[in-house]
């Protein structure tokens, strides 16, 4: 994948981060858009801040658990769609500093955040249910009708937006990256100028006010094996809701560690996220899941750093490769069918080849392997343990003495001729 050569390629050196959703939704427990799913009035949602006062708040405990996981950086939502702002800001009243609470955790995480060496990325909301000016008709996620008082103007709005990212962007130290969410439909280059200027190096993504600089699949791992441009895949630990939600349902181990390991080994990052409750700590069954997910990450990790997709190098769709100097390693996404494969066109064997989770040896050669078409002999991977190994996603490590010179000499596959039964 081609690189910026500037100070946004760090992109693709720090992979795996945190997204968290956290705000006045969090106190109902339901969901991050409430607002708006249960078209509660803005007279009555307002009433939250009186109710949000997050004391058990501790930016130590985040990044310890970012570390726990295995993850380099963290993306905070600075205003959600319900337009209440988790900063000091200066220009509204909708903010952290006039609940109870009374303190600005973003300052709070970015103090941490710099001084412990993790990068600190921000989401801002498009949509804005609050500010009087903010309907945007030509966009998704907006009150069927103004809230009473409001004088939609978008372009009034636009200027709102361009003082925060300018605050945003001048108080809090280095930014690594801005996530804009909900595409407004139109499009205002100087707020990304105005990104670029403030915080040289920051990656900003596609869904803002212009063109950005990465792609941003939600809750889905996309098709193909190898990404053709930055990416960075974001996903929840929660399957109904983004925000805190008190009778979530939680993805499993398995599902998150496959949509992890795919989007990785296809050369993309991936933002897992969880929402804190309205205390502020993160809810136990969330950060156990982030620490498990951690455990397995640190065992394969090394296939995916350093590491270029080379899924092209087989034809074989049960898996992906990647490619670290003569190491290949076989990841296992979508989980093993069964205790072997074939790794065809390649047709020569590593001089090793271990379950990179465990470490276990596995038999590796060339042999013809009997199937249902007629084909040559390839590399053959064999006692794998498929069964053993079901509650995460299994990588390989295969060794090779010299991999380019093998990969000349490995001949293109013949046409295959299904046997008649």
């Amino acid at each position: 994948m081609k690189r910026f050569h500037d100070d946004r390629d760090w992109f693709f050196e720090k992979r795996y981060g945190l997204f968290v959703h956290w705000g006045l939704y969090a106190v109902p427990g339901w969901h991050e858009q409430i607002q708006w799913r249960r078209d509660i009035p803005k007279a009555e949602y307002v009433k939250l801040m009186d109710r949000f006062n997050p004391v058990a708040y501790d930016p130590e405990a985040w990044l310890d658990l970012v570390q726990d996981a295995g993850m380099e950086y963290i993306c905070f939502t600075t205003k959600h769609h319900d337009g209440f702002c988790m900063w000091d800001t200066a220009h509204t009243e909708y903010r952290i500093t006039n609940t109870p609470y009374g303190k600005d955790v973003l300052a709070m995480l970015a103090e941490a955040c710099h001084r412990r060496g993790i990068r600190l990325c921000l989401y801002y909301s498009c949509p804005d249910w609050h500010h009087p000016n903010s309907l945007n008709l030509g966009a998704s996620h907006q009150l069927d009708q103004p809230n009473p008082g409001d004088e939609p103007d978008l372009m009034k709005y636009v200027d709102y937006v361009e003082r925060q990212i300018r605050e945003l962007c001048t108080n809090y130290g280095q930014i690594s990256s801005f996530f804009w969410d909900i595409p407004p439909g139109v499009n205002i280059p100087r707020l990304n100028a105005l990104l670029r200027e403030l915080q040289p190096g920051i990656m900003i993504n596609d869904r803002g006010y212009g063109p950005g600089d990465y792609a941003t699949p939600e809750r889905r791992v996309p098709e193909g094996r190898c990404f053709t441009k930055p990416t960075e895949a974001c996903q929840s630990v929660g399957h109904q809701s983004w925000g805190y939600r008190e009778d979530e349902d939680y993805y499993s181990d398995r599902l998150l560690m496959g949509s992890l390991d795919k989007i990785l080994a296809m050369g993309g990052n991936y933002l897992l996220n969880v929402g804190p409750k309205p205390d502020g700590t993160i809810p136990e069954q969330s950060a156990a899941i982030l620490r498990r997910i951690g455990t397995w990450f640190a065992r394969v990790k090394e296939s995916f750093y350093d590491a270029e997709p080379a899924s092209h190098l087989t034809a074989n769709k049960e898996c992906l490769l990647t490619r670290k100097g003569n190491d290949v390693y076989v990841h296992f996404p979508d989980g093993v069918a069964c205790t072997g494969v074939t790794l065809q066109p390649i047709a020569v064997a590593p001089h090793r080849a271990t379950v990179l989770n465990t470490g276990a040896e596995i038999r590796a050669q060339v042999e013809l392997v009997p199937s249902w078409f007629r084909a040559g002999s390839y590399l053959r991977l064999a006692d794998l343990p498929a069964n053993e190994m079901g509650a995460e996603t299994l990588v390989l490590k295969l060794e090779f003495e010299d991999l380019d010179a093998a990969l000349k000499a490995t001949a293109p596959a013949p046409e295959a001729q299904e046997f008649l039964l």
